[in-house]
């Protein structure tokens, strides 16, 4: 890393994971790998540091040595998570959902440094969602937190309802693989299943 501002690698492990019988989805096995380990693994490449937002009780021996932090605002879902994430970590953060197993290191320096060279307070991989980006996948300045609490506020809790309103961009994410691919999360066993298929490409 160089003498940029300090980035906060952020794994969101939210979620009651209802399609997946409430067990902790980011602890299962996706290419001989945990899911969490390849996401801590993605943020690793790209990071100064790691933090972990979970609830769970058992979450301070998922990673060992990387700290826990609890949602401020709890039960308003995602949302808090990145609330949690951004108003924890000393600087910037790199969010991404611990449910996302094919995240590439590159990419998530490629947002951390975009961000920086065009001044933005985001920096949102562009994706075929519905909202045309990945919100958990994702670079956040400090200029966000006060926009998202007021979000959290008017109980508007969409992961993303509210990048409009700061200084976002959108970063390509085709020279690291298919958007499909790349975003691609497992919130069941049959998405568990796709996931192990595709990781032997």
């Amino acid at each position: 890393m160089n003498a940029r501002a300090h980035c906060t690698g952020a794994i969101l492990a939210g979620g009651r994971a209802t399609r997946f019988g409430g067990a902790a989805k980011g602890l299962e096995l996706v290419g001989g790998a945990r899911i969490i380990d390849r996401v801590a693994a993605a943020l690793r490449g790209a990071c100064d540091d790691l933090i972990i937002v979970a609830n769970d009780a058992g979450a301070a021996g998922w990673i060992p040595g990387v700290p826990v932090v609890a949602d401020v605002h709890a039960g308003v879902g995602p949302l808090g998570g990145l609330h949690s994430a951004i108003s924890r970590a000393r600087g910037a953060v790199l969010a991404l959902a611990w449910d996302s197993p094919f995240v590439p290191a590159a990419l998530m320096q490629a947002l951390r440094d975009e961000a920086a060279r065009r001044g933005a307070d985001a920096a949102v991989p562009a994706s075929h969602s519905l909202w045309g980006f990945e919100p958990l996948c994702a670079w956040y300045g400090k200029a966000c937190l006060p926009v998202i609490e007021r979000h959290i506020a008017a109980g508007d809790l969409r992961a993303a309802g509210w990048q409009g309103e700061v200084n976002t961009i959108r970063v390509d994410p085709s020279p690291w693989g298919d958007p499909g691919e790349i975003f691609f999360s497992v919130n069941s066993s049959a998405d568990l299943a796709v996931a192990n298929s595709r990781s032997g490409r």
